[in-house]
């Protein structure tokens, strides 16, 4: 293979609907999200298709891929923008409708797709609850309405009429509407007309179709912790549990070489997640790959023919582990890491004859820059850049870390470092991620740790106990201990950099957002003479409250998640929350809450005021009425970090 050949082209520039005015603020700069994401390619390779903002809401643009003269725009004059897309054929794409609500930190998405052909031809409203006809002031006609929320299973490009699309039925339309079982229908692309094919015999499905649209595994659970496999024979659902193959957590990835072979994550009792083969006659099972410290992160699928061809994992950095090293893909993404040196590669978007990938590069310092190859001129042609008002040479690097807890446990995270400043005695930001359960830490590009790092700051990010991605069994320490040994394993890593020189004991602040809000408050009731300053974001702050308020407690399969990871005791719940601690406190406090938060509802933010007025124990607060668990708004999103910094300077001495 020849070497690869680079070609700066300033394609997409024209495009950008936001005109970059000069930005003072470092608040600003780190707030605006990003230009220009999701870069596809079409099937056929005609197009090239992008999302990018508009007054503040997401467009889709697309492209001719030789002259990349725009050809049309879907824009949403209502409060509503366009979320996921996909290309269904060379000339027609299918996109999510979804709205912008103040009471939520992220679009909601009520099920409806619509389809347009590359050049704006042809508009349909293709799945969703709209009455049938047609909207006002559009041309898009409405089809029969269905009360469901749909996703695209299988876009099946190699057939222009059809595409496969999963539906979750609203049915009472309930807080547990996401325990229903869920349906895939055949939608003809062009009318909308549609099929049911299968129902999934289990709640919260995983499907895998073959490469002729056919349905052939699902996975799901009953019980929000347990998950159950099953196969398609004879237009029946046929459960794997009488394999006996001793697989937790299974979820279908890809198949194997015959009909009866399937690839699985899975994970065997006290062991992290692998890939499995598994053959669904004989009950037999292979490791094809597995980490033993981490879980896989990705798993990397041919679409042409639906086979798996490489394992990411992120133990510290990012890797692969290349399944089938013949496949083209595999031994494109070789080339590219070496290529381009520092970066994660992902392939992001192919033409059918695999003749045309859209690539994106992205590392600790760079948000991701887009490219296309190709590979029978072997041209590499930068296309666009997510921030490209963001200069990486200036960004902080961030350098993976491990350390022994109290109680002798592994613990691994990540520590930013200011650019171009020694790396001792630095202020320091603990941030804990949220969750716990589930979540952790990665390493890449986080702006609000990077306009940190900008003012001269590290910043200590911990996969504590309770993470997800490194096995159950380490998710499962976690439990019950949110206020004990979760905390314990904060401080221990905050402890270790100190040790290590790295940073000002005498400096140091804990900001957190959700379970991290909890963390950022709950470490220092532990901890008090470690941290000057909190700061806590979105916070859950009364754990008896997580019962009685919010989402979460509002499902069934919320209520036994609360159980499991909380336990019932009151007395114990109330020694981990915050409001009941407050006298163990010395810290600055810095709290900030969405008044439309239905995670970590209005009322946990309150439970606090209350307590710490009653003690007369001073704090700063922002409260933003209109936002949800986070701060989804840019202008909003500035605000925050600017109060943030502020308090940081302060305190830490920036």
């Amino acid at each position: 293979m020849k070497l690869i050949k680079f070609f700066s082209f300033a394609c997409l520039t024209i495009l950008s609907y936001n005109a970059v005015a000069k930005i003072e603020s470092p608040a600003e700069v780190f707030s605006r999200s990003a230009e220009f994401s999701n870069v596809k390619i079409s099937p056929g390779g005609d197009y090239l298709s992008t999302i990018t903002t508009k007054d503040g809401k997401q467009v889709l643009i697309i492209l001719d891929a030789k002259t990349r003269k725009p050809l049309h725009s879907v824009y949403f004059s209502t409060n509503a923008q366009v979320g996921d897309y996909q290309w269904v054929n060379d000339e027609r794409v299918v996109l999510q409708k979804v709205y912008l609500k103040g009471w939520q930190d992220h679009p909601l998405y009520y099920g409806e797709l619509m389809a347009v052909n590359a050049d704006g031809s042809k508009p349909v409203y293709l799945f969703g609850y709209a009455q049938k006809g047609q909207q006002t002031g559009t041309r898009i006609k409405k089809n029969t309405p269905i009360r469901a929320t749909a996703y695209i299973l299988d876009p099946m490009p190699e057939n222009k009429r059809y595409m496969l699309v999963k539906a979750l039925p609203w049915g009472s339309g309930s807080s547990n509407t996401a325990e229903n079982l869920q349906q895939v229908y055949r939608v003809d692309v062009y009318k909308g007309k549609r099929k049911k094919l299968v129902t999934s015999p289990i709640s919260y499905a995983n499907f895998l179709t073959d490469d002729e649209g056919e349905v052939r595994f699902v996975s799901g659970t009953r019980d929000y912790i347990n998950s159950r496999l099953f196969y398609r024979e004879d237009n029946l659902w046929v459960d794997t549990d009488k394999l006996q193959l001793n697989l937790e957590q299974m979820r279908p990835i890809a198949f194997g070489d015959d009909k009866d072979s399937v690839y699985v994550v899975g994970s065997e009792p006290g062991k992290n997640k692998g890939i499995y083969l598994i053959n669904i006659k004989t009950g037999t099972k292979k490791l094809v790959s597995r980490d033993d410290v981490v879980d896989p992160y990705n798993v990397w699928i041919n679409q042409n023919n639906k086979k798996l061809y490489a394992v990411e994992f992120e133990n510290g950095y990012p890797s692969y582990e290349f399944v089938d090293k013949q496949d083209a893909r595999a031994k494109l993404i070789k080339q590219l890491l070496a290529s381009l040196p520092g970066h994660q590669i992902h392939l992001v978007s192919e033409t059918t004859d695999a003749n045309q990938f859209i690539i994106k590069a992205f590392n600790d310092r760079n948000p991701g820059d887009y490219y296309l190859f190709n590979t029978e001129t072997m041209k590499l042609e930068y296309l666009v850049s997510q921030k490209n008002w963001l200069d990486p040479e200036l960004m902080a690097e961030v350098k993976p870390i491990s350390f022994t807890s109290r109680d002798g446990k592994k613990i691994h995270g990540y520590l930013t470092l200011p650019n171009n400043i020694e790396a001792k005695n630095l202020p320091l930001v603990v941030n804990p991620h949220g969750g716990p359960h589930g979540p952790r830490d990665w390493w890449g590009f986080d702006a609000q740790n990077q306009l940190i790092a900008s003012q001269g700051a590290a910043i200590l990010q911990i996969n504590f106990r309770g993470s997800g991605g490194y096995g159950k069994e380490f998710e499962h320490l976690g439990h019950q201990k949110w206020g004990t040994d979760i905390q314990y394993d904060i401080i221990d890593g905050t402890k270790y950099v100190i040790e290590q020189g790295l940073v000002d004991k005498d400096r140091i602040c804990i900001a957190g957002g959700s379970f991290g809000g909890y963390s950022a408050l709950m470490a220092p009731t532990l901890a008090p003479d470690m941290f000057k300053c909190a700061i806590g974001f979105a916070g859950v702050y009364d754990l008896p409250l997580m019962f009685k308020e919010g989402d979460v407690q509002s499902r069934r399969a919320g209520e036994r998640y609360l159980e499991k990871v909380l336990g019932e005791d009151t007395k114990v719940l109330q020694s981990m929350s915050p409001t009941h601690n407050v006298d163990k406190l010395k810290t600055k406090l810095l709290l900030v809450h969405g008044g439309d938060d239905e995670r970590a509802p209005i009322e946990q933010f309150e439970a606090l005021e209350d307590a710490l007025n009653e003690r007369n124990y001073p704090y700063q607060k922002l409260i933003m009425d209109d936002e949800g668990h986070g701060f989804y708004n840019d202008d909003h999103q500035a605000k925050y970090y600017g109060e943030m910094l502020s308090f940081l300077k302060e305190n830490l001495k920036l």
